[in-house]
């Protein structure tokens, strides 16, 4: 399938196709002007009724950061699968590095998280990207990720 060709967005269904994570650990709800290899924005309505808002903190819920960046790398994992004509193919992605992680802004029940994330290196298997979680027009979070993706899984499927 040519880049033209591929999905520019991919909804929770396609998401799923793509990624193994399900609830309570699928943090992106939708995911938006993908240019593969490249680019995409995922999108997490972020509501207080997840999990993490049970004890992070009473009284004052808060977005764990590690959350945010777990979320732009299942953005990144989806743009990649999209990229590699990964849909329906088991592909697991795992955690190499992050780098430079920054918290700039708390994310609370109520805000849409947007995840911006870009490619600064891909290969077949270890890709590297930059990423940005916004809320409106200010950043959240920041951090450089390497994911190694792992296809052993296709032949299981």
């Amino acid at each position: 399938m040519s880049d033209q060709e591929k999905p520019q967005a991919a909804d929770i269904n396609l998401i799923q196709r793509l990624i193994p994570h399900r609830y309570p650990f699928l943090l992106i709800d939708h995911v938006k002007d993908i240019i593969p290899g490249e680019s995409a924005v995922g999108i997490k309505n972020v509501t207080f009724n997840e999990p993490h808002f049970q004890g992070h903190f009473p009284g004052a819920p808060i977005m764990p950061g590690v959350t945010i960046i777990e979320a732009m790398a299942q953005t990144a994992a989806v743009m990649a699968g999209i990229t590699m004509d990964m849909v329906d193919k088991n592909m697991l992605v795992y955690f190499m590095a992050i780098e430079g992680a920054k918290f700039r802004r708390k994310v609370a029940p109520g805000d849409v998280l947007e995840l911006h994330v870009s490619v600064t290196r891909s290969g077949s298997k270890v890709w590297k990207f930059s990423g940005k979680g916004m809320v409106g027009n200010e950043v959240a979070a920041e951090a450089a990720f390497t994911a190694m993706l792992d296809l052993s899984q296709q032949e299981q499927g």
